[in-house]
């Protein structure tokens, strides 16, 4: 009960259910746990992804639970590759060698929020070597798909140019292998982030040279963006460069953690996010047909705070509270069922990487930094009543990067 305190959100009875998500999801994590191996659940998913990790340390960290990220980090950095990748995910047999490029960028990513967090130096500086590995890692793959065959072939061939290459980490993309914007989302926020590091500790040499390679691979990345889009004949940002495809979920991680709003191409950045809002209300009211989801889909709580679009943040807690299972649990499977008596994989349950990016998203709505700005912004989707309404409402030893 102390550890579940450490932090405490006190709404009105009218969002208890935010409230208690919010708390009963970091004793959900903790459990699913293995020691320091932070898992998204116990039965299906006991393995370790850097991709859960890193977003689940974040909801660690801003809940009051730095000891847990630190052990998770420590133990899942010695299994990086000699040539600097870091692998996708660990299990009892070892790090897996299939390659999922996003990897690489969140565990830099989550290196830098432990220390943004606790400030802590002595782990930045011993962490480093493996962040300068990853980074050499990330120009390689690059190199890939910066030949004469991408630089001068068709378009699509063109949209790959400077990017890494396709991947798995996108679980849509499974059964064949994409230029996935997922991944290079996350490639972009470890080289920002490993440049920050660079610079936190006095390393000139290596802060100017990380620099280039962020600055080079964003205009690879936008570049991308442009002609896919223009080869697709879309007003969207797509999943993945092949396929022209929706998927609002995915680029979302554009808008948090990976802090690019402003700079990804609009209109079509925005464009996502109304189309996004415009299939949900049609899924909310039963307006098309749909037999389920993955409520991965949480993480656009936060993007419509971020966004500015509080309304619209609610509309979608409304939504994904009702389909938590069972009711009362707090808690999500990985696959939502419009029968909800489907015989249906469901996954772990809690799945705690969803539960993740619910406590991400909710916290947003009391304070979330904007490491690109340097700002911290509160209250911004805080709703009227939940001042107004006894007993009010509180937030008591938030942690933030400041």
């Amino acid at each position: 009960t102390q550890r579940l305190n450490r932090v405490r959100l006190s709404l009105p009875p009218s969002a208890d259910r935010i409230a208690n998500t919010f708390r009963t999801t970091q004793g959900y994590i903790l459990i699913n746990a293995d020691g320091p191996a932070i898992q998204p659940g116990s039965r299906s998913y006991e393995r370790s992804w850097i991709r859960d990790g890193a977003i689940t340390s974040t909801a660690l960290l801003s809940t009051g639970h730095p000891e847990q990220v630190r052990a998770f980090l420590d133990w899942y950095a010695p299994y990086q590759f000699p040539n600097g990748k870091v692998p996708c995910v660990v299990d009892s047999r070892g790090p897996d060698p299939v390659p999922e490029h996003d990897s690489h960028g969140e565990y830099i990513y989550a290196v830098l929020k432990y220390y943004r967090f606790t400030r802590d130096k002595e782990f930045l500086e011993r962490h480093l070597p493996r962040v300068i590995a990853a980074v050499d890692y990330i120009r390689s793959l690059r190199e890939q798909r910066m030949t004469d065959e991408y630089k001068d072939g068709e378009p699509t061939k063109r949209a790959c140019y400077g990017l890494v290459p396709e991947s798995i980490s996108h679980e849509g993309y499974s059964a064949k292998p994409m230029h996935s914007y997922w991944d290079d989302f996350f490639v972009l926020k470890g080289l920002k982030d490993a440049t920050t590091i660079a610079g936190i500790l006095g390393r000139a040499d290596l802060e100017s040279r990380f620099a280039e390679l962020r600055d080079t691979f964003r205009g690879s990345l936008y570049d991308s963006m442009r002609l896919a889009m223009t080869t697709k004949g879309i007003d969207h940002v797509p999943g993945c460069v092949e396929l022209g495809d929706f998927d609002a979920t995915s680029t979302a991680v554009g808008v948090f953690p990976c802090d690019e709003l402003g700079l990804v191409p609009e209109p079509q950045f925005g464009n996502t996010f109304e189309k996004y809002y415009d299939f949900f209300t049609k899924r909310r009211d039963n307006a098309i047909e749909w037999k389920d989801y993955t409520p991965y889909e949480t993480r656009l709580i936060g993007a419509f705070v971020r966004l500015g679009r509080k309304d619209r943040a609610h509309d979608l807690v409304k939504f994904f509270l009702n389909d938590q299972r069972p009711q009362g649990w707090n808690q999500w499977g990985e696959i939502v069922w419009r029968d909800p008596t489907a015989p249906r994989f469901v996954g772990d349950m809690p799945h705690t990487w969803v539960g993740s990016d619910f406590v991400n998203s909710v916290r947003s709505m009391f304070v979330y930094e904007l490491d690109r700005e340097d700002t911290l912004v509160l209250a911004a989707g805080i709703l009227p009543e939940w001042v107004e309404t006894p007993p009010g409402m509180s937030i008591e030893n938030f942690p933030t990067e400041y």
